[in-house]
């Protein structure tokens, strides 16, 4: 199987859509970990109230779209030998991140994460957010569960 038919079947596992989907494209999936991009679309609802005259996106959506990119889709991976894993258990058990600079909308980030260990289903990652200049938006370390429905 070719990358971009693996990287799309990841993006199908996903068990989230609209409003709630922060994974665009990914980019490089593997073993060790995933580098993904997502642009925040200058209409998304939670912008209207978060700052009235300067919109940010809030640090909760940055910590959603870095587990979603950087945890959900390697444990998919991992789990997955085609990609392709219905029936999945998630959970986000913990998070420690730092906040270096804000993401305003429209902005595209990319997302990097390097796996700490795997077992027993859980998953720990480090994970850093990056701006289209480059720059280190966010960083830090998010650990979940992901397992099969048996």
């Amino acid at each position: 199987m070719d990358k971009s038919t693996l990287y799309a079947d990841l993006l199908h596992a996903l068990p989230y859509s609209e409003p709630f989907l922060f994974v665009g494209e990914l980019l490089d999936v593997s073993d060790e970990g995933v580098r993904g991009t997502y642009t925040f679309s200058k209409d998304l609802e939670f912008y209207r109230g978060h700052f009235t005259d300067l919109p940010v996106t809030p640090g909760v959506i940055l910590i959603e779209t870095m587990a979603q990119i950087g945890v959900v889709c390697l444990g998919i991976s991992l789990l997955s030998d085609s990609g392709v894993c219905d029936g999945l258990q998630i959970a986000m058990t913990s998070s420690a991140v730092d906040f270096l600079l804000p993401v305003y909308p429209g902005e595209k980030v990319t997302v990097q994460s390097k796996k700490k260990y795997y077992r027993f289903g859980k998953l720990k990652c480090e994970v850093e957010m990056k701006n289209a200049a480059g720059a280190v938006v966010c960083r830090g370390v998010i650990a979940g569960m992901i397992k099969k429905n048996k």
